[in-house]
């Protein structure tokens, strides 16, 4: 489906609200079977999780937002749209809605992410962009994240065949500002995309979300030259929880920067030279199948006339049975001896009251200062 202009606003208004990431944001419209009933619930949930209040993002604001985009050629592509990247749709917390500067249409083709380190050696740069050239050559699309040294390199490529860049500020902010050209070369042919709000100047903790993207839209992830505990083995490490392939570039012994890299190909990644050896995985008996998804269907899935029939002993048994260390919901509803509609509304109710956080593998544990 295609989300009318007052829907779009009701997703964005609902995606900016208080204590609402995209796992919630999810939960929410599943529930509620849409932005505005999932809006004009929050409140009454949070306040049953034990918050006083909850703040819902602004009409005007979220209007304004959408009309800045307009305005700036980017397009706003929620999860259910057709222009959406087909893969991201499997990835859990998958945005809401992307910001696109460029062709969104792009987004639609086979990907392949590759990342490395900004400090890159001069063999290092030209196998990137070898590399890259090789897989678009195959029709790959070459998605990365447009730092310095391997991602610049990857970037160049593929220009002429199609590459995407995954940004950790807004779509209109260009960093490194070294990249400028390149930026406004790719914007021209390929597309740039990110969650944040325009005008957001990237922070370090906005890296791992961009890394997602990048890993998220893609069949799988090369990495060339990553030192020890770099974001680019992040990048292969959620790759790999994305049910993604991850293909490494084998380096010398003697340099730091391909230390990461030869870790990876010792614990299980495909050791890979050129664009020919990830072709021949691809095709090959051993590649895991990832169908690409149904769309978004925007429905309850959730009988909502039992909010509010929670009574207290529930909740109370619930927080009595969470810690501080994460536990599976599964597990959770095992000890509660509830049922499943149950723990899932009191959940819901801890989340948005701020009281709640979330894990990979469905897994919640109460925030510590609670």
């Amino acid at each position: 489906m295609t989300l009318s202009e007052r829907e779009k606003l009701d997703w964005m208004r609902l995606l900016r609200s208080e204590r609402v990431g995209p796992v919630t944001f999810y939960r929410l419209l599943a529930r509620y079977g849409s932005a505005a009933a999932a809006l004009d619930a929050l409140p009454r949930l949070a306040r049953r999780g034990g918050a006083q209040e909850v703040s819902l993002y602004p009409t005007g604001m979220a209007m304004r937002e959408i009309e800045a985009a307009d305005k700036a050629g980017i397009h706003i592509v929620a999860a259910c749209d057709d222009a959406y990247p087909p893969l991201l749709k499997h990835v859990e917390d998958a945005p809401p809605l992307l910001f696109v500067r460029g062709n969104p249409k792009i987004l639609q083709r086979p990907a392949i992410g590759m990342v490395g380190t900004r400090n890159a050696s001069v063999n290092g740069l030209r196998i990137a962009h070898r590399i890259a050239e090789g897989l678009g050559a195959g029709e790959r699309v070459v998605v990365s994240g447009l730092a310095r040294g391997i991602d610049g390199a990857a970037h160049e490529g593929a220009l002429a065949t199609g590459t995407v860049a995954a940004l950790a500020g807004g779509v209109d902010i260009i960093y490194p500002k070294e990249h400028t050209d390149l930026y406004e070369r790719i914007a021209e042919h390929g597309a740039l995309i990110s969650e944040m709000p325009l005008g957001t100047v990237p922070q370090a903790r906005h890296f791992p979300r961009r890394n997602r993207l990048i890993s998220g839209t893609s069949e799988g992830i090369v990495v060339v030259e990553a030192a020890p505990r770099s974001g680019s083995l992040i990048t292969a490490r959620l790759a790999l929880e994305q049910n993604r392939e991850v293909f490494a570039v084998p380096g010398s012994p003697l340099d730091p920067r391909s230390r990461g890299t030869n870790d990876l190909i010792r614990q299980g990644a495909h050791l890979t030279e050129s664009a020919e050896d990830i072709f021949n995985f691809l095709s090959g008996p051993l590649r895991q199948n990832l169908d690409r998804p149904q769309h978004i269907e925007i429905k309850s899935e959730i009988d909502v006339s039992r909010d509010g029939d929670d009574t207290v002993e529930e909740r109370d048994r619930v927080l009595n049975s969470l810690g501080t260390a994460p536990v599976e919901v599964d597990e959770l509803i095992r000890r509660c001896q509830m049922s499943p509609t149950a723990v899932s509304t009191v959940l819901l109710e801890l989340e948005l009251a701020g009281k709640l956080e979330r894990h990979p593998g469905n897994q919640v544990s109460i925030i510590a200062e609670f």
